[in-house]
């Protein structure tokens, strides 16, 4: 958001921000908060710099990429580490996401969220043993593959729009547009404004409840719930926040 502002004020022509399909259907904090980041772009339309998200999976050898972990695992001889043997994921190359982001952001006219064609899904465990073999090593014989378990918030397949979102076509074939319609920048204020007192008081049951009501798609995990009820009933910034609106009023007059 601040970010945002700082381009609008310095009238920039594109400002474009790059989200996720963990943002569709979210089930985790960075999903659900790169969902609010959408609508918040939504909001700031109608002014000299353009505002466009693109959306799109997995990009190859980036920061946090699975595939760095996976030749460090093979290079001190294993095991290969993958969550469950059913887990897919969208993936494309460094250069390939540039591109693609660089021209999505060409056919902008603001208030757009492009969708990037990833192609078809691929299984994190096949990837892994591509990996081992490209090794010159031969998996489960030379390299074991260890399943972990699905951590929390996290799905066994990512979508990168909800049907309901209304997804066309571009002039470009790998790149999608839907129409991300419009947020009302009164409620998004209000929305910051509630976000913020939450985060300092560090009440996540009314953080997470507040992100729920934002993004009513929004399913947190059964941990960050179980988390989150100890604050389920917590009142003390209720109070400080009625308290501080109490003192704010002047007393009243008192005739002679």
């Amino acid at each position: 958001y601040n970010v945002a502002l700082v381009a609008r004020e310095r009238q920039a022509d594109d400002f474009i921000l790059i989200s996720t399909d963990k943002a569709v259907n979210p089930t985790n904090i960075m999903g659900v908060s790169k969902r609010v980041a959408e609508l918040i772009i939504l909001a700031l339309q109608q002014q000299h710099t353009r505002f466009t998200a693109v959306r799109f999976g997995n990009v190859l050898g980036s920061n946090g990429s699975v595939l760095p972990l996976f030749q460090q695992q093979i290079a001190t001889g294993g095991p290969v580490t993958v969550t469950h043997p059913d887990v897919t994921r969208y993936f494309m190359t460094i250069p390939e996401a540039v591109q693609l982001v660089l021209q999505a952001s060409a056919m902008g006219r603001g208030g757009e969220i492009f969708v990037l064609d990833m192609g078809r899904s691929v299984r994190i465990v096949d990837l892994a043993k591509n990996v081992i073999r490209l090794s010159g090593l031969v998996p489960e014989r030379d390299v074991q593959i260890v399943f972990t378990g699905l951590r929390p918030g996290e799905k066994l397949f990512e979508e990168l729009n909800l049907a309901a979102e209304g997804l066309k076509t571009t002039a470009h074939e790998k790149i999608r547009v839907l129409d991300g319609g419009r947020t009302d920048m009164a409620e998004v204020l209000r929305w910051l404004d509630e976000l913020s007192r939450l985060v300092e008081s560090r009440n996540i049951h009314g953080l997470i409840t507040e992100l729920v009501g934002i993004v009513p798609q929004y399913r947190p995990s059964a941990e960050v719930l179980a988390i989150s009820a100890v604050d389920r009933y917590d009142y003390s910034q209720k109070y400080l926040h009625d308290r501080a609106a109490l003192t704010a009023v002047p007393p009243p007059s008192v005739a002679a």
